[in-house]
């Protein structure tokens, strides 16, 4: 048995199994091309330090500072996110070059490199950079990186240190020590709002010269200040030794940037550190054993493993130091403390991955969580670098302790975690809950994406009904799982779909392929089987096993094109399935749920081939943190949590002939395909511990007992294994059921004379058109009325038990004027404001840009020609509009009104300027108006000029600005 130990990592219980080297199935490079938006450099297990190349600066597929397709190295920073959305970090970046400190510009010391040059494997990269003929290798441990660079013999050698790569720098320094130690620190600003890190940096040997483009440093002038520093350091590399990098890094101090580099690498040895993080990394890569396969499939399966690894981060010092969400040094004695919580996609498959083969980590993540809500005032949502994101949806930390929960995955105090899990439901002034809690759905007009929140804020509730289940506090179990159900609220029993509601109403015009900002990085198809924790309340939805099944069919055939706006995070379709997205990573395991278990044999089996391959561009979507890859480790294994919270998990297909868990309470449990292959991919029978085994699906308790999961696979569906009661998988929300609220139905949220209403609904409807909350003395809604001014119509649903729905309220304005408008420009068909009318129909448009009331013009100017039924003296003209840039919406850069008598001869422009900086950030409405003298008119033509391209610094650079407008504003 070996025993491997390394400074700054976690020392987990040692297991009697041998190991094997599996970092060399693990190619770093997966993911760095396309989409995938990973890094290629050194890290160890769940490391601080990600010592990475920097190739692109800007743009979203530079994210993770690398790209595949590019030719150039920028340098080498101590920071990187894997396979993320949004750009951040790139933090302390050096840089080794002969050339290029004239200026001590990205473009002057970058270098030319090819990919024939450059290697990466499990906490190692080495790379040649062309210009300069300079060979960097790196290595990490878990706080320090280390770079060694072989120079061509010369006295001009240098390295560039560069505070200010990449995000904005707030403020940043740095300390000369002496010839070989520095020591500084850099606060900025990208994703997180304030980011700090503080690195101690020393050199193998003393530098013989220094500098900036401001001038050479000497005894009296050694610390600088300000948000653009960069510096250099001159070498003699006569010698033909390398030179040696190590960097520590801390987000508490100088001092435990120090801490860490003498507690983790005290000396000069790169090739121990190199061999120390290899060691690391089989140590967890052999959590799980694979024999067979072939090269390909297990180069996937460990580089899935290892990105799987690659985060949350260890976010504190060794002397248990950290940054808290309160942004005070707080010390974690009985716990290490982690940062980069990317919940939304993670909560799904990682989380789970880690609750079975690395729970000890889960106990310090969720330790994590609580100090966050301790400090921050509420549990992580995407937490970065002790900043809140508030990136995604749902509240899903509630969805990891839950599944730690029911898991017996102890070490932190439940009840704490429960009152957490609660306040992260009460929030009534964040992303729509005041309207879900109040109403039992979100409206367009209330939230923008407002069917995925609905539909993940509720499974997110039924985790927390089902803690309050094992804490006996039955008032908030049932409570909570009445909210659970409230993805029946956005359930269109017409169209079979999840759709939109506005205004009491369904959303029109509807295509369930449209992305729409309904939904979250998804369109409806792709929303619409996520009730993963009630899915036989869903199957009842759809009318029935059969037809719930045909869904399903008709979701793997359906045409792949999407409609509606550009969303670069859909990819990997199958049909409607979109892979490179989460909110479609369970649906191929709901067959199991409808005796249909071969289907999702063969389709897991399809995506795995299909979607992971072992080249630079072979994950079809964004990593997202390790989710995209915890996904093809656990459907490699055969199985996958499509409900994390319970203790289920649905069988799949094995792609292996073996998969060994080596647990932590020292069992394994092994999972064999006996003939398993690319042609047989359907179980024929299978067996646990030597037991017929008929279920198609397997218990967590039966995975942590240890012992042996044999399936027999064959080419074609044996129709009969895993089906029938008590065979296939159960996800149902026990107890009393909800009646859904009803729909209110009109022609339009404004009308002209009189507009039509009517309710739908199950049960008895009972309503009123006094704004006078409904009861069932109220009326009974039994045919459709008639309404001729402003009008609030509220409604309720009533069962033949009693039960009762929430209230549904709809608001009508009858418009006020006989005012006609003629538009020269074309709308989006997704920001319609409502229709031609919307300019003039007296309803003014919210900061909730998504909610219905604005009109949206992209790439173009906004032309309109109102006519004011009459001549009247007109003293004030403009219109309203908002900005939100990062929505790639702009107030338009000047709004021009002529006024006309006749249509036909205008008046000289009236010209209004805005005056809203383009820069400036967050949702804003502003009114761009004028008063005049009072002129005579009928006629009135706007002109909103468009912002135009999408300017450089913007991440849409190039693109098309948006005009969202509502309304034309005339007054006598």
């Amino acid at each position: 048995m070996r025993v491997i130990i390394l400074l700054g990592l976690l020392i987990l219980p040692l297991r009697a199994f041998a190991q094997r080297d599996l970092t060399r199935y693990v190619n770093p490079f997966i993911g760095t091309g396309g989409h995938g938006h990973t890094f290629p450099g050194a890290i160890v297990p769940f490391g601080m330090v990600q010592l990475s190349p920097d190739t692109r600066l800007t743009g979203w597929d530079g994210c993770s500072g690398y790209h595949y397709s590019d030719s150039k190295i920028y340098g080498f920073s101590h920071t990187h996110l894997s396979g993320t959305g949004i750009s951040d970090y790139g933090d302390i970046l050096l840089m080794p070059t002969i050339n290029g400190i004239d200026m001590l510009t990205p473009l002057k010391y970058a270098s030319r490199f090819q990919h024939r040059n450059e290697t990466a494997s499990p906490g190692y990269y080495s790379v040649k950079l062309d210009d300069d003929k300079v060979f960097v290798e790196l290595t990490a441990t878990a706080r320090v990186g280390m770079h060694r660079y072989t120079f061509p013999a010369t006295t001009e050698a240098h390295v560039v240190l560069d505070l200010d790569h990449r995000d904005d720098v707030i403020d940043s320094s740095f300390k000369i020590i002496d010839d070989t130690r520095i020591v500084g620190w850099r606060r900025s600003k990208a994703w997180a709002k304030d980011q700090i890190v503080y690195f101690a940096l020393e050199f193998s040997q003393p530098f013989t010269g220094s500098g900036s483009i401001f001038h050479e440093f000497n005894k009296e002038f050694t610390e600088f200040f300000g948000p653009d520093l960069k510096a250099y350091f001159t070498f003699d590399t006569r010698s033909g030794r390398p030179l040696l990098v190590k960097v520590g890094i801390s987000s508490v101090d100088v001092e435990g940037a120090q801490q860490n580099l003498r507690a983790e690498i005290n000396d000069w040895d790169f090739d121990k550190v190199k061999a120390d993080a290899k060691a690391a990394w089989n140590r967890e890569l052999n959590k799980i054993a694979i024999d067979g396969g072939t090269n390909a499939q297990l180069t996937n399966f460990y580089t899935a493993l290892y990105h799987a690894m690659t985060a949350p981060n260890l976010f504190m010092d060794v002397d248990g130091r950290y940054r808290g969400r309160d942004f005070k040094i707080h010390k974690a004695d009985d716990f290490s403390n982690y940062t980069v919580f990317s919940l939304w996609d993670t909560f799904r498959a990682a989380h789970p991955l880690y609750n079975i083969i690395d729970q000890k980590r889960s106990r310090d993540f969720i330790r994590t969580f609580l100090v966050q809500y301790e400090q921050g005032g509420r549990l992580p949502v995407w937490e970065l670098a002790a900043n809140e994101t508030d990136t995604m949806i749902g509240y899903h930390a509630v969805s990891v302790i839950a599944d730690a929960a029911a898991k017996h995955i102890g070490g932190f105090d439940l009840n704490k975690a429960y009152e957490a899990m609660k306040h992260s439901a009460e929030l009534r002034q964040h992303g729509g809950l005041g309207a879900y809690i109040d109403q039992g759905f979100i409206s367009m007009e209330d939230e923008r994406e407002s069917v995925s929140k609905v539909l993940e804020y509720a499974y997110d509730d039924w985790c927390i009904a089902e803690v309050a289940r094992m804490l006996g506090r039955t008032a908030d179990y049932e409570r909570y799982n009445a909210r659970a159900q409230s993805y029946k609220n956005v359930y269109d029993s017409s169209s079979g779909f999840m759709r939109p509601r506005s205004n009491g109403n369904w959303l029109e015009p509807f295509d369930p392929r449209e992305v729409t900002f309904g939904f979250t990085e998804a369109n409806s198809w792709q929303y619409t089987f996520f009730a993963p924790h009630d899915i036989s309340g869903l199957i009842g939805l759809m009318g029935g096993r059969r037809q719930f099944a045909e869904k399903l069919d008709q979701l793997f055939a359906a045409d792949s094109r999407t409609t509606g706006r550009e969303q670069a995070d859909i990819t990997g379709l199958i049909g409607q399935y979109a892979h490179g997205n989460e909110p479609s990573h369970h649906m191929a395991y709901l067959y199991n749920y409808v005796g249909q278990p071969w289907k999702t044999q063969a389709r897991v089996r399809q995506i795995m081939d299909q979607f992971y391959k072992p080249d630079p561009d072979g994950l079809i979507g964004n990593e997202d943190c390790g989710q995209m890859s915890a996904w093809y480790v656990l459907n490699a294994a055969g199985f996958y949590p499509v409900t994390p919270g319970s203790t289920v998990y649905a069988i799949g297909s094995p792609l292996f002939p073996e998969v060994r868990f080596n647990l932590e309470n020292g069992k394994s449990f092994v999972v064999r395909g006996v003939g398993v292959s690319e042609r047989n991919v359907y179980v024929q029978s299978a067996t646990l511990n030597g037991r017929p085994y008929n279920k198609s699906f397997l218990m967590h308790r039966d995975l942590l007992a240890g012992g042996e999961l044999v399936f027999r696979m064959g080419p074609r569906p044996n129709f009969r294994w895993g089906t029938g009661t008590g065979n296939e998988p159960v996800s149902r929300i026990a107890g009393r059921k909800i009646v859904p609220v009803p729909v209110i139905k009109a022609a339009n949220r404004t009308f002209r004379g009189r507009q039509e209403i009517s309710v739908t609904g199950s049960g008895d409807l009972y309503y009123t058109t006094d704004g006078s909350e409904p009861t069932t003395k109220s009326q009974r809604f039994t045919q459709s009325f008639f309404i001729n001014t402003d009008t609030t119509v509220k409604a309720f649903a009533v069962a033949t038990d009693g039960r009762r729905s929430l209230v549904v309220t709809a608001r009508y304005h009858r418009i006020p004027h006989d005012w006609k408008i003629t538009l020269q420009s074309n709308y989006s068909s997704q920001y319609t404001g409502g229709g031609d009318l919307a300019l003039i129909d007296g309803i003014r448009g919210t900061t909730n840009w998504s909610g219905g009331a604005w009109q949206g013009y992209q790439g173009k100017d906004l032309i309109a020609l109102v006519d004011l039924g009459e001549v009247q003296e007109v003293s004030t003209v403009g219109a309203g509009f908002l900005q939100d840039i990062g929505s790639w919406i702009w107030m338009p850069s000047r709004v021009e009104v002529e006024l006309s008598i006749d249509g036909k001869t205008f008046g000289p422009p009236i010209s209004i300027t805005n005056d809203v900086s383009e820069k400036r950030e967050g949702a804003i409405t502003r009114e761009l108006v004028k008063s005049i003298a009072p002129k005579s008119a009928r006629y009135v033509r706007i002109r909103a000029v468009n912002f135009g391209k999408i300017p450089a610094w913007h991440p849409g650079s190039g693109g098309d600005a948006w005009i969202f407008a509502d309304e034309v504003i005339v007054e006598k």
